[in-house]
């Protein structure tokens, strides 16, 4: 039996059996905490063969079960209970000892300092960092005041600023706080352009301080938990804040890690991605360097945010090669997990005129499943037509990933996520499903929309009256449609605009006879090279609400 000292006279292990007991009493020890409920697994000795065996030996058996990931106040009380009165030296033991460990932790947490507690847990190996805002919620006075806002506004990106803006236009006077980490705001629609060598990578960062408004709040701080049953949100500092409402934006996790060998070799050996600032530049060297060779760009299974930024790369790439004279060189592959190479089957013809052009192969159910730098060899999953799963392994000159994504961490296991770990909302009115003064929008919500900027620009609107319409104890009135726009670059010059709403129904802004979005426009390109990004700047972090008004459903979810 191996056991991990946490501190003097305490010990915690994995699961024991009653023949380890005279081993304990050998050692010393007076208490055995059990902290596992009995019938976890069937081959799991009872806590009543044990506590015999305890007490046959004059140790004292003291049973706290708790369930894995479930760790309760009454648990961590009767904890520190058994830890001030009952006889020393004590070891608490569970599965695996995480749970005697977090316990442990937790019960100490307002009598040491928070850095002697993990570095204790850390020694032993175990990683308390999912308990980091409890910890620190518990080493602090139980009377310090909360701060009340009337709107409470998790992430600062680009849904979480076009939200504040637009409450502040309607109602100038609320209490608003943003919580939000970062320093700098990034328009990440331009880093298509970055890797493509039209847009340079100052052109699409600004400092934080200079978006959010001096009459608001902010917290510079990350969310790391909610408490939406006493309108509460946990920071990662350890202090907490108080809402009236509360919107959550805190956009999307880009999973690198979940590739083997993805994150160890980006921004070298020919690996690039235009879903990172730093790495869009990266892409334009590659571009520029490769005059023959294999290509390789992919797509990881939805939903991923701004579903063809995974081949604008590759268009933009290889007009680039076109019109250099290298693409008969060029071995260009397209490995997207999905079943067809865009979501509205009205912008697949336009996009396969473009395939044919640059003669690109297209790789359908092809997930990307690791990466060798070195090696510059990518492996794909696939699965054949008897359902068995096939990996082949490719080699490439240069490889572009779009990384596979998820809700961020806090989000997945917060109260407020769907079984799927997105933010459970009314896909019209984007309240929450149970908590009625929670809203969110942008790339975390679980609403079947694209996740786009242009979708958040149309969500803030609707967002910022149903939320106000909910501190006034109104009915909500605005809805949203399902809006998002794809501005696919095809080549240098045009671009396929698409634009549609749930369901795939086309929701185009302009006429047909100025832009059709069905076919490459040179004057939707000067639309995504010159005038969005004013647009975004300028208008939709600012309130202006160009072209975005909520629709009216008198209907909607008003309860």
């Amino acid at each position: 039996m191996h056991r991990l000292d946490l501190d003097d006279g305490f010990a915690v292990a994995a699961q024991i059996r009653p023949e380890d007991i005279p081993e304990l009493a050998a050692a010393g020890f007076r208490t055995l905490i059990c902290n596992r409920p009995d019938g976890e697994a069937a081959d799991q000795p009872g806590s009543d063969a044990i506590a015999r065996a305890a007490q046959a030996h004059g140790i004292d058996f003291v049973h706290i079960p708790v369930v894995s990931g479930a760790i309760d106040e009454a648990a961590v009380a009767a904890f520190a209970t058994a830890l001030a009165e009952r006889p020393g030296p004590l070891l608490a033991y569970c599965r695996s000892g995480m749970r005697s460990a977090s316990l442990w932790a937790l019960s100490q947490a307002d009598r040491r300092p928070l850095e002697q507690i993990l570095a204790a847990t850390t020694r032993a190996g175990f990683d308390l960092s999912t308990l980091h805002w409890r910890l620190h919620r518990a080493a602090r006075p139980a009377n310090l005041r909360e701060p009340l806002y009337d709107v409470v506004l998790i992430g600062a990106g680009a849904a979480g600023l076009a939200t504040c803006a637009s409450l502040l236009k309607r109602r100038q006077d609320l209490r608003i706080c943003v919580v939000e980490p970062a320093s700098e705001h990034f328009y990440q629609p331009g880093w298509t352009m970055v890797g493509a060598g039209v847009f340079t990578q100052e052109r699409t960062v600004r400092p934080m301080a200079s978006l959010i408004p001096d009459c608001v709040a902010w917290e510079r701080s990350a969310a790391a938990a909610f408490e939406p049953q006493h309108d509460r949100v946990i920071l990662a500092n350890g202090d907490s804040l108080r809402y009236r409402t509360l919107v959550v934006a805190p956009g999307i996790k880009l999973d690198w890690q979940s590739i083997p060998g993805l994150a160890e070799t980006l921004g070298r050996n020919g690996v690039t991605s235009n879903y990172r600032f730093d790495l869009a530049p990266y892409t334009w060297q590659l571009v520029r360097g490769l005059h023959s060779g294999r290509a390789l760009f992919t797509q990881p299974p939805m939903p991923i945010k701004c579903a063809g930024a995974p081949q604008k790369a590759m268009y933009l790439s290889a007009d680039h090669w076109r019109r250099s004279g290298r693409l008969d060189g060029i071995d260009i592959q397209f490995h997207t997990a999905g079943a067809a190479l865009f979501g509205v089957e009205a912008y697949v013809p336009a996009l396969m005129e473009y395939v044919e052009r640059y003669r690109a192969q297209l790789n359908f159910g092809s997930t990307l499943v690791a990466v060798d730098g070195p090696a510059r060899t990518a492996t794909f999953a696939r699965t054949d037509a008897n359902g068995q799963r096939i990996e082949e392994t490719r080699e490439f000159d240069m490889l572009h990933v779009c990384p596979p994504q998820t809700a961020p961490d806090f989000i997945r296991r917060s109260p407020l996520a769907s079984e799927s770990g997105w933010i459970d909302v009314d896909h019209n009115t984007l309240r929450h499903q149970r908590f009625a003064n929670v809203f969110a929008l942008g790339d975390v919500s679980a609403a079947p929309n694209a996740k786009t900027a242009a979708a958040a620009r149309k969500q803030a609107p609707v967002v910022a009256e149903n939320v106000l319409a909910c501190l006034d104890d109104q009915p909500l009135q605005a809805a949203y449609d399902g809006y998002g726009s794809c501005p696919l670059t095809v080549e240098r010059g045009k671009i396929v605009l698409a634009e549609f709403g749930y369901g795939g129904k086309l929701l185009p802004t302009f006429p047909r006879w100025l832009i059709d979005g069905r076919r490459p426009s040179s004057l939707a390109w000067h639309l995504k090279s010159e005038a969005l990004p004013s647009l975004y700047w300028n208008a939709m972090l600012k309130g202006r609400e160009w072209l975005c008004a909520p629709a009216r459903h008198t209907t909607a979810a008003s309860a």
